[in-house]
């Protein structure tokens, strides 16, 4: 059987797409440290990342209003997404674990497959409707700047007053 590679490629980023997940799903039953000090590392290189890719081929007029909705629509979902994930405190160490459930690898899923359709559907209309490819690009990478960050501010909000509480319940009052 021959396949031609417009049709070999999406086979393929599926195939792999199918892997990744499985293997987070796996992972995601598993509950994992939650090092707070260490929770700025990817928002910071996500916002130099997207920074660079739109500095390189900046978005003119309302382009940039385009880029502020993404933004703010990936932070609102990435907040919900963050409150998802389940965080627990050992009573004892205080060590923070975390725990995606599995709503939030569903919601994980369901925003790849929305993605891919946008995607496909965008590149196929982009010319109709007069869109670059490097904006298109741009509008999901600061969605996905938003999604990202603010999951990861969400839960450093929510571990640390759970961090909080634990230690104020440690204390003993004479």
């Amino acid at each position: 059987m021959n396949l031609d590679p417009q049709t070999l490629g999406p086979i393929i980023g599926i195939a792999i797409f199918v892997a990744i997940m499985g293997f987070r799903l796996m992972r995601g039953q598993k509950s994992r440290p939650l090092k707070l000090e260490w929770m700025w590392l990817m928002p910071a290189v996500l916002v130099l990342v997207a920074g660079s890719l739109i500095w390189q081929m900046p978005p003119r007029g309302l382009e940039w209003l385009w880029l502020g909705i993404a933004l703010l629509v990936g932070a609102a979902i990435g907040w919900q997404r963050g409150r998802m994930m389940a965080i627990t405190v050992d009573p004892q160490t205080h060590a923070l674990n975390q725990q995606a459930s599995p709503a939030a690898m569903i919601f994980l899923l369901a925003l790849v497959g929305i993605r891919y359709a946008l995607r496909e559907g965008l590149q196929a209309e982009a010319q109709a409707w007069h869109l670059s490819v490097a904006f298109v690009t741009d509008v999901f990478v600061v969605f996905a700047l938003g999604l990202l960050t603010v999951t990861r501010l969400e839960m450093f909000l929510r571990a640390r007053k759970l961090l909080d509480d634990a230690r104020a319940a440690g204390k003993v009052v004479s």
